[in-house]
């Protein structure tokens, strides 16, 4: 009887993985590589120019980005906290479009949903979307696919130089993007500290523009940046006394 019970069950682990299909065995295969499925279309023109966003980094090229960019849909934006983020992106399961090869992007924009339609719905939650770069598109599939299906993943941003930090605002308070960030990419939290004060939290207010009501003008300033695995940066003093709005200064230090 013993015998004969444990050959059913050995039958019948025979049936189940008789039961996954080859699309499920990948599926599994790609999540262990933490892998996920999405899918990607383009915006902008051929040159990469006037891709500003939703992030704040205005200019991508003068900020270091490139075209090497993505906007994220609203399920992958989180309301800007990925802003900066970067991923790696292969086109599948398309073999008439898709073309060999993984990118690597730094998340820059936003993809609006549009509730208005109920096609071509791809930046609607929950719908997980990369709204490439021209270039970037073209570098996994070919142009008239227009949409491919994909899979992506969080890679480690490689980033020259160090944590830059652009000096906004006005009289009356400090906005400070943060940008040019390695390692995870996206920032989670920034303290600063001036000549006069200890360290303050800052708060986001839009992409990677961090603000302040704290009278910082005439000071020298210290801040510290906390990426979104938990890693952090300090660079004491990095902006000088006499720094002006529009001015951006680089630290020394960088994650990565």
């Amino acid at each position: 009887m013993g015998s004969s019970h444990g050959v059913v069950l050995f039958c019948l682990a025979i049936l189940c993985a008789a039961a996954v299909d080859a699309a499920g065995i990948e599926d599994i295969i790609l999540q262990r590589h933490g892998w996920e499925h999405a899918h990607a279309t383009f915006y902008g023109t051929p040159d990469g120019l006037g891709m500003g966003g939703a992030c704040g980094y205005r200019n991508p090229f003068e900020k270091g980005y490139g075209q090497e960019t993505t906007a994220l849909s609203t399920a992958l934006f989180n309301d800007g906290a990925a802003c900066g983020a970067c991923f790696e992106i292969v086109c599948i399961n398309n073999p008439q479009w898709c073309r060999p090869g993984v990118i690597r992007v730094t998340a820059t924009n936003f993809c609006p949903p549009d509730y208005s339609k109920s096609q071509d719905i791809w930046c609607n939650p929950p719908q997980k979307h990369f709204d490439l770069s021209l270039s970037m598109f073209l570098r996994i599939a070919e142009y008239k696919a227009g949409i491919v299906p994909v899979v992506y993943r969080r890679a480690k941003c490689w980033k020259r130089g160090g944590v830059k930090f652009e000096m906004g605002g006005n009289m009356y308070w400090t906005l400070v993007l943060v940008h040019n960030v390695g390692g995870a990419g996206d920032v989670v939290s920034v303290r600063v500290k001036s000549s006069s004060s200890s360290w303050t939290q800052m708060i986001r207010n839009w992409g990677q523009n961090w603000q302040t009501f704290e009278d910082l003008h005439g000071r020298s300033l210290s801040f510290e940046v906390t990426t979104s695995d938990g890693l952090m940066v300090q660079e004491i003093d990095v902006v000088p006394n006499d720094w002006q709005i529009g001015m951006s200064y680089e630290g020394r230090r960088n994650f990565g």
